[in-house]
């Protein structure tokens, strides 16, 4: 959402006990509830690499996979044009398709949903963990069917699940696949880093995300077979990429096509920012830890639940959410209007999915009793790498008022 114009007319929403007109000070600048971080390094990367004339996927992008795949420490990783494409690419790699059922959260984004349809399998909605906000092996077991092909696992705001016990939980047929759109840098419970369970595990890097390039994702994998598939079908299934084509002659003798492809890759204008933004990740940790704890610290005491293990160092705090009482004085409709009043981007994430028309063809949706809870009262607070302690504190400061 875009922030409010100059001159546009203003008025408190309902329930925000505002000081009058002459009292209240202007408005600050718009504070998103998360933006990029990028400075001259980046500036400088993106430069070069236009300065090169080689602007798609080359060796730029190889060697930030490399790089990627060191600093997750997994086998493979391969780049692809967003996490959606990585979570479509991957439960096609694993066999997913007509007929076939996918259980993931309904307390996600969109993405994690409609890359089972995609596939023309049917997404199948499962609870999430009252405290996690996740899904859990008993969430994830009441939803299994015989036709249950996947499970799409999502690190909701970048607390990590355990996905061991998921596995342990789960018929030996069907496969797992982690939605760490939020995780990038998150630890498993075990200690492990996300990315290293063996599963294809997806990485956004959004503007908004712990590691941004813009726009674009990656898959973390064990299996190198999978790892060479998913690199073939990101650029129309092709035998060889520009790239090789370009450097290898001979290659673009062989480019008959064997099976369907998409065109999901990745580009060397990324690669360049992501190089830079990898080695400015514990940078961005410790910022992002700062303004938890002054979250943590500043809201306790108001009717608001916070998610478990919201300040932990194995947490990326991607998202600081909160989930307000369904006794509270004060609704989060009018919470979040009265931020947004003072020009603080909180937001919500998310609207759950599985009363939405698309998913449902007619059907009864499921009852999922603490998604449809949580629903009701989650919101997002500004944080990220451009959210200084004073932004924190003035955000935890309108919290407070707002809530009376």
């Amino acid at each position: 959402m875009r922030p409010p114009g100059r001159g546009m007319a203003k008025r408190a929403p309902a329930g925000y006990h505002a000081r009058t007109a002459r009292e209240r000070p202007p408005l600050r600048d718009y504070l998103p509830f998360g933006k990029p971080d990028f400075g001259d390094r980046e500036i400088e990367a993106v430069a070069r690499v236009l300065r090169s004339g080689w602007v798609g996927m080359g060796p730029e992008t190889m060697a930030f996979e490399r790089e990627l795949a060191q600093a997750i420490g997994s086998p493979h990783a391969v780049t692809v044009s967003s996490c959606t494409a990585g979570l479509h690419l991957a439960l096609r790699v694993a066999g997913v398709g007509p007929g076939d059922e996918v259980v993931c959260p309904s307390l996600t984004w969109c993405s994690s949903a409609n890359v089972a349809l995609y596939l023309g399998a049917r997404p199948v909605f499962c609870d999430v963990d009252p405290e996690t906000l996740s899904v859990s092996p008993a969430t994830v077991a009441a939803a299994l069917t015989p036709r249950t092909k996947a499970v799409v696992a999502v690190h909701f705001a970048g607390l990590p699940i355990d996905v061991a016990a998921l596995r342990a939980a789960l018929p030996a047929g069907v496969a797992i696949v982690e939605d760490a759109a939020h995780a990038f840098g998150g630890r498993y419970p075990d200690g492990r880093l996300v990315g290293t369970s063996g599963n294809a595990c997806c990485f956004s890097f959004y503007a908004n995300k712990v590691l941004s390039t813009g726009e674009g994702g990656a898959v973390a994998l064990a299996d190198g077979r999978a790892a060479d598939e998913i690199r073939s079908l990101r650029l129309h299934a092709l035998p060889n990429d520009a790239w090789k084509r370009f450097t290898h002659p001979k290659s673009v003798l062989n480019a008959n096509l064997t099976q369907l492809g998409y065109k999901a890759n990745y580009t060397d204008l990324q690669a360049a920012i992501g190089r830079v933004q990898l080695t400015r990740q514990a940078e961005f940790a410790a910022r992002r830890a700062a303004v938890a704890a002054i979250y943590r610290d500043a809201l306790d005491g108001l009717p608001l639940a916070f998610q478990r293990d919201c300040t932990h160092p194995r947490h990326t705090r991607h998202m600081f959410v909160v989930v307000l009482d369904e006794g509270a004085r004060t609704g989060r409709d009018d919470l979040l209007l009265a931020l947004r009043a003072r020009n603080l981007g909180a937001t919500i994430h998310y609207e759950p999915l599985h009363a939405m028309p698309l998913y449902n063809e007619g059907r009864e949706p499921p009852r999922l009793p603490h998604t449809e809870r949580i629903a009701r009262g989650i919101l997002t607070l500004p944080i990220g790498a451009c959210v200084s302690d004073g932004d924190a504190r003035e955000v935890a400061a309108a919290v407070r008022e707002a809530l009376g």
